[in-house]
């Protein structure tokens, strides 16, 4: 029987539904899970691997990576669309820069790292007759530390430059990256509290941290504010329609650039969509300030959105990747993020030991952050410590404007290959001398001491 409507776009989102619930109840069930605090979405999302990989789930991969791609631009929106608290403005105001400068920095210098460790294996399996294409290897840092949004989305734009299923391997980078995170990340926060060196935590993680799940006699943290009256609309499809609205006029703005460019300037543009959703998110959030109207925003309710769509987004990225293509690029794939693995903790410990101030909490924070997400990073700083009395949980937000300049240069580099046709040495030594440069601002801002622990 034939609907008279069509259903493939809500049943695949049915389908991510499914898998993220099914990840919610294993991590409430499963205690090995929860000790290394491994997310549902994550979970959902390497089940939903197994089931499209054997044909159980009859979803295309093709419909995971469009959900992937809108979901991670909304997300990017959606921060955009975020007003800051008033406590927040009020800590900006009088907050020290060193520690959100360490933390940018520390990307600076992490995200270089695993670019010439993946152009450097590019080089070196190419002398071994195993031709990779020229930004093979740098899906190290987009997976790593840019996150499964952008390895899809700038995967899709080499795809169009002839690297055939470059979204697949870059979600693949991407997904390693979050197992580094948590299985490394979790023990590495263990050691540090059994140390001493965490200023709050205790190592005795609350049972809703533990499990996914608040219990039903505790009490809840309110989800935001309601701004508009129900009697009208909800407050939640109010921010969801701005969301929409940012999303319909990026598109008209990236659509508008692309027919003044070249077609393959105008192709470039749509893999950083997103980028241009942030701006045109910050460019609305400031009218509505000009207007008299940014009340209407609500800072708990935006993030909740923000929130939803990186769940999703994960679930999307992991389910979307295909085994088969994986399999065929297995060697250097796991030689890549082996030596990004390793290395990456190694210089974040050995960096993050010769802090004066907050050591073990900053280090775990970056290390979460340079091997998942900003979110993967929170969480590890939860561990050590639990209730946010340092400082360092609002020093990340501080660190994402710090660091912008950084990230957007190194996305430009990383993609001089098909853009400008630089060699993959070129490229990696360039990328090699911003990390250096990073490398030596710690050193210039007295950021690098002796030895703390």
């Amino acid at each position: 029987m034939s609907s008279p409507f069509p259903f493939q776009v809500p049943l695949v989102f049915g389908f991510l539904s499914v898998m993220l619930l099914v990840g919610v109840v294993l991590r409430a069930w499963i205690p090995l899970i929860q000790r290394f605090l491994i997310p549902a979405c994550l979970i959902g999302g390497l089940l939903g691997l197994v089931l499209v990989s054997t044909g159980l789930a009859p979803v295309p991969v093709s419909d995971l990576e469009a959900f992937a791609f809108h979901l991670f631009n909304v997300s990017f929106i959606s921060v955009g669309l975020t007003p800051s608290s008033g406590g927040q403005r009020a800590h900006q105001r009088g907050a020290l820069i060193r520690g959100p400068l360490w933390l940018a920095l520390m990307e600076g210098v992490t995200l270089p790292l695993q670019a010439v460790i993946g152009g450097g294996a590019v080089i070196i399996f190419g002398w071994f007759g195993v031709e990779l294409f020229s930004t093979f290897g740098f899906f190290a840092p987009l997976g790593f530390t840019e996150g499964p949004g952008q390895a899809l989305s700038i995967g899709k734009v080499w795809e169009g430059f002839g690297f055939a299923n470059a979204a697949t391997i870059g979600l693949t980078f991407a997904a390693v990256g979050f197992f580094f995170a948590f299985l490394v990340g979790v023990p590495l926060c263990s050691w540090g509290i059994r140390r001493g060196l965490a200023v709050a935590g205790t190592g005795r993680l609350d049972t809703a941290v533990l499990k996914g799940i608040v219990d039903r006699h505790r009490p809840k943290e309110s989800a935001g504010e309601l701004t508009l009256h129900s009697g009208n609309v909800d407050t939640l499809a109010f921010h969801l329609a701005m969301v929409g609205l940012v999303y319909v006029l990026t598109y008209g703005v990236v659509w508008g650039l692309g027919e003044l460019l070249p077609a393959d300037a105008a192709k470039i543009l749509w893999g950083f969509f997103f980028f241009f959703g942030l701006g045109v998110g910050l460019l609305v959030r400031t009218v509505m300030k000009w207007l008299g109207i940014a009340h209407l925003s609500d800072a708990g309710i935006q993030r909740r959105v923000t929130g939803w769509a990186v769940d999703f987004l994960i679930v999307a990225t992991v389910a979307a990747i295909q085994v088969t293509v994986v399999w065929q690029y297995i060697v250097p794939i796991s030689a890549i993020c082996l030596l990004c693995g390793v290395l990456t903790t190694a210089l974040v410990v050995f960096l993050g030991r010769r802090l004066d101030e907050f050591a073990l909490e900053r280090t775990v924070a970056i290390f979460g952050t340079v091997t998942g997400t900003v979110s993967t990073g929170l969480l590890l700083l939860r561990i050590v410590d639990p209730e946010f009395e340092t400082p360092v949980a609002i020093e990340i937000g501080l660190m994402n404007v710090i660091v912008l300049p950084i990230i957007a240069g190194a996305m430009v580099l990383v993609n001089a290959p098909v853009w400008w046709h630089w060699s993959v040495g070129l490229t990696t030594l360039v990328l090699g001398v911003l990390g250096v440069i990073c490398l030596g601002a710690i050193r210039w801002f007295k950021l690098w001491g002796a030895r703390q622990f």
